[in-house]
């Protein structure tokens, strides 16, 4: 009763009777950035920042300065705790023709021995009539490895300032204050540009990046049809990153693209052989915890959940042909609509 004579009468307060149901869901450039805060609470060593990210090559380093980087040999500390270029890449298999007996160490036979179990082309990896042992077994395909982020165009073109945006630093995790009228933007200049953003895991690029995408996507209407295959690159780019974060922002805004306008389900049909494949490998990505609780769910992080969604979305407004090719590139995707 005490709380409910503080709160004002017509106010926003969550005791009003009525305020819950009508307040407003967080918007998702806000939300990834209460993910991040709590993250970094959780996970106090930093192993989950993006400090650990940029030093294991998985996100793009920022430049030294507004000029660029420094020189290698003449500022040697500003490097010296990055890893080279590629350094992220896959790793080599155990099996690889290339570890073959004559290239390795022929110290000891414990060197041979260790050098040479599971080498391709090796008949025998024991010395003195000594049994080879078992096979080494084959090394991990990395289909879901998380691969090394590119560094996007929003990027380049933030830093520059020829974007017509800002940050409007007032509630929880900020507003995006827009310079110009979003009707009166190039759509085939800017849409693809945002698009390509969205991929960035550092604020304020991926802040304003998806925010400006939703904005775009919902005050464009008939502008975004023609501009549809110019962001299948990004949108492909974005989830072969295999990065859990990156493709479940960005199936949230396929499913805000397909619901836009009209005609932007059948126009994404074409290109269903260069966005599904990565579908496919993460379409089963959910986890057994029995009678648990998946609280990924809330925010919509479950990313299994959300690729069956944007299927079921992309059938929906995909016409009659969306089936069939969605059937094509993901066999086990049963219809939504055909019984």
């Amino acid at each position: 009763q005490f709380l409910r004579r503080l709160a004002p009468r017509r106010g926003r307060c969550a005791f009003h009777r009525g305020a819950l149901p009508n307040m407003k869901p967080s918007r998702a450039a806000a939300t990834l950035l209460l993910d991040d805060a709590l993250t970094k609470m959780i996970h106090r060593d930093g192993s989950k920042g993006s400090k650990h990210s940029k030093r294991l090559g998985l996100l793009p380093r920022g430049s030294h300065s507004c000029f660029g980087d420094f020189p290698a040999d003449l500022a040697p500390q500003a490097w010296s705790v990055m890893k080279k270029e590629g350094a992220a890449a896959l790793a080599r298999s155990a099996s690889a023709p290339g570890l073959s007996a004559p290239a390795l160490s022929k110290s000891s036979a414990a060197q041979l021995t260790r050098a040479t179990e599971g080498a391709m082309h090796v008949p025998f990896a024991g010395l003195g009539g000594r049994s080879r042992g078992l096979p080494a077994p084959p090394a991990r395909a990395g289909s879901t490895r998380r691969r090394p982020l590119p560094p996007s165009e929003f990027r380049k073109f933030y830093d520059r300032g020829d974007l017509p945006i800002q940050v409007f630093h007032g509630a929880v995790g900020g507003k995006i204050a827009w310079k110009v009228d979003i009707e009166k933007l190039d759509y085939h200049h800017y849409l693809p540009i945002f698009f390509d953003g969205a991929r960035e895991q550092e604020d304020p690029y991926r802040f304003l990046a998806v925010q400006g995408t939703y904005d775009m996507l919902e005050k464009g209407g008939p502008k975004i049809l023609p501009v549809v295959p110019q962001l299948i690159i990004p949108i492909k780019t974005a989830m072969n990153t295999r990065s859990p974060v990156v493709m479940c922002t960005m199936l949230k805004i396929i499913q805000a693209l397909v619901t836009s306008a009209d005609m932007i389900g059948e126009a994404l049909v074409p290109y269903y052989r260069q966005i599904l494949p990565v579908f496919n490998i993460f379409k089963n990505n959910n986890l057994d915890l029995g009678d648990g609780v998946e609280f990924s769910q809330r925010k919509r992080l479950n990313l299994g959940d959300l690729i069956m969604e944007t299927l079921e979305m992309l059938e929906t407004y995909g016409g009659e042909d969306a089936f069939i090719n969605i059937k094509y590139m993901i066999p086990t995707y049963e219809s939504c609509i055909h019984a």
